[in-house]
This record gives C-alpha cells, structure tokens and sequence, in this order.
C-alpha cells in the first residue's frame, strides 16, 4: 500500500469522528436549488475548455466580431460561432448587430467579475 496517500488521508480526516450539528445546520439553510446547482455547474464546466475561456477573456474590455476572435484565437470562424452558441446559451456573451457584422461582448458585470476573481485565484 502507497504509505504517502495514507499519511494524507489521515492529514486531511478528523482524529476523532465528531459531527458539528451546529455547522451542518447552517450548510443546510445555505444551500441552494438543484436548478441552480446545475445551472453552476454547466457555466463552470462551459469556462473549463481553454477555447471558451481564451474567448470570453478576449471579450473582457472589448467587443469583438467571429472575425477578430477567429483571428486572435487561432481557430476557425465556424469553430468560434459554434463556441459562441455555448456561451450565448448561458447568458456569458451577447450579440449585437452594427449592418452586417454582428459584434460579441460579455454579457454582463456579473461575468467580468466571475473571470476577474478566477483569474486571481488562479495566480495565487
């Protein structure tokens, strides 16, 4: 048996088995719907592929076209449309149209912030 994986199970369980009821209780009021549970879970799941996210990220502080994305990301425009389906659908990008080209930037402040905290965790 792998000695160095049972020192960490053993660091990161309890000496003693006691139940905080006082702490599971208050887990319990905080939690939230399974509905938003998944819908949460899909929105990270959408920003965990590199392209996704290096597109979202492009769209940080300017809008941009299939074209422009296409061109900064290095794929193709029919593979950023079908990216941009994906983040439209979640409400993380939005559209909108200037003649005949149709400019995409994030959807909200909510969305900035959400990559923001990411990144900062992430450099940490």
């Amino acid at each position: 048996m792998n000695l160095s994986r049972i020192r960490l199970i053993e660091e990161d369980g309890c000496e003693i088995r006691m139940i905080h009821f006082d702490r599971v209780e208050q887990a319990r009021r905080e939690v939230i719907a399974d509905h938003e549970l998944d819908r949460l879970s899909l929105t990270y799941k959408v920003l965990g592929d590199p392209n996704r996210l290096k597109i979202v990220m492009a769209l940080k502080n300017v809008e941009m076209c299939v074209c422009d994305l296409a061109a900064f990301t290095g794929l193709t425009d029919s593979a950023i449309s079908h990216q941009l389906r994906r983040l439209k659908d979640l409400a993380l990008v939005k559209s909108r149209r200037d003649g005949r080209i149709i400019y995409y930037s994030l959807d909200d402040e909510h969305v900035k912030r959400l990559l923001t905290i990411g990144l900062e965790h992430a450099r940490e």
